[in-house]
């Protein structure tokens, strides 16, 4: 089975307070032999680049509504008029709140909806063959 990789580098705002953000370098990568799992990395051009991975159908989600609880949230809402979604991101090391444009982040998950719908990520792992050998015996 073939596998396809849907990336998208984009830069994030690290917010800092209210009134600071910081520019953030990140890349969205989307994987067709992991469906259900998104991958985000931080700080790419950098020797320590940060790696996050979450479900995809949190981020969907996060889009249009809040989304996710503990270590990952995402929601949408407006910065200087502009349509933004937000990620919150917790871990031992410490928390992140980070701005995307969602115009960028909706155009990317667009790519990978069609390259792994919706609800036929199950079949992308092949467990849908394996239980059926399974169940043939």
């Amino acid at each position: 089975m073939d596998h396809t990789v849907v990336e998208r580098d984009l830069e994030l705002r690290l917010i800092l307070s209210p009134e600071r953000s910081i520019p953030v370098p990140a890349r969205l990568a989307y994987r067709s032999d992991d469906p259900y799992a998104v991958h985000v990395s931080f700080h790419i051009n950098s020797d320590f680049p940060v790696h996050w991975t979450f479900a995809r159908d949190l981020l969907v989600e996060g889009v249009f509504r809040p989304s996710g609880h503990g270590d990952v949230r995402v929601w949408p809402t407006k910065s200087e008029g502009r349509s933004v979604v937000l990620m919150a991101l917790s871990s031992p090391d410490g928390d992140a709140l980070l701005q995307a444009p969602t115009a960028q982040v909706s155009a990317w998950l667009e790519r990978t909806l069609r390259v792994v719908p919706p609800g036929s990520e199950g079949r992308r792992l092949g467990i849908d063959d394996a239980l059926d050998q399974l169940l043939a015996r």
